[in-house]
């Protein structure tokens, strides 16, 4: 494959910086609550950084700490790590059209999480192909280093954060799911993700009234999956008001 000019990636890279550099108010919060939630249950410093840098999943990353100082099985604990980021065999096909070939995406997939896919989906059809491997090389590297630079953060400091600042231990546990609902809320502006979001958190509700957390997630995400579809035809049966399809 070949590559793109080295300028026109240097061009498109800044871009990618300042385009990223809203990810770091959902970021920097979570990922210092990584770190020092992953400090409490006993790892290291050093081993709290090389999660962050190798496994570089959030959620993925809490459930890994969690089941490994609850003493489950490194099997199970792989799995269940896996299961979580199976998501990422959807955003692949999404954005590959708009990938050009390059030989540096297999490493720069390293970069793709839920926010910057959510970036580069939007942003990448309206660049030039030229700019859109250092588009993405800025834009993944910002997130990925200041998801580091947090976890660093959380695990030096984060005691004393939080002890000089209780309000800010009571936020943290919240900076998660916060940060995955600023990406769905854009989604209620369309009546078929309005309808699949609304099934989706209110089977996962109802999961957890009645006790059965282990099966909600799956069940909610299926649901939710099962009502967009259904109500796909309905939607884009004839043009809208505006004559748009």
């Amino acid at each position: 494959m070949s590559d793109i000019e080295p300028s026109r990636q240097s061009s498109g890279w800044l871009t990618g910086v300042r385009e990223a550099m809203p990810l770091l108010g959902g970021y920097i919060p979570v990922a210092v609550s990584f770190g020092l939630i992953s400090t409490q249950a006993g790892f290291s410093t050093a081993e709290t950084l090389a999660i962050s840098a190798l496994i570089y999943a959030g959620a993925s990353q809490f459930l890994f700490v969690g089941m490994i100082a609850s003493g489950s099985p490194l099997w199970l604990t792989v799995a269940m790590t896996l299961l979580i980021n199976v998501r990422h065999v959807v955003y692949a096909p999404n954005i590959a059209p708009w990938l050009p070939q390059s030989r540096w995406w297999p490493w720069l997939m390293h970069g793709l999480t839920d926010q910057v896919f959510a970036l580069a989906h939007s942003r990448l059809p309206q660049l030039p192909a030229s700019r859109r491997v250092g588009w993405f090389f800025g834009a993944a590297m910002l997130a990925w280093l200041s998801w580091i630079a947090g976890s660093l953060l959380g695990a030096v400091a984060g005691e004393w954060l939080t002890s000089r600042w209780p309000l800010l231990g009571e936020v943290m546990p919240f900076a998660l799911p916060a940060l995955f609902l600023v990406l769905i809320v854009p989604r209620f502006t369309s009546r078929r993700w309005a309808a699949a979001l609304g099934v989706t958190i209110a089977i996962a509700l109802l999961c957890t009234l009645t006790g059965l957390t282990n099966i909600g997630i799956p069940l909610a995400a299926a649901c939710g999956a099962l009502c967009f579809y259904m109500i796909r035809l309905p939607e884009t049966a004839g043009p809208t008001r505006g004559g748009r399809p």
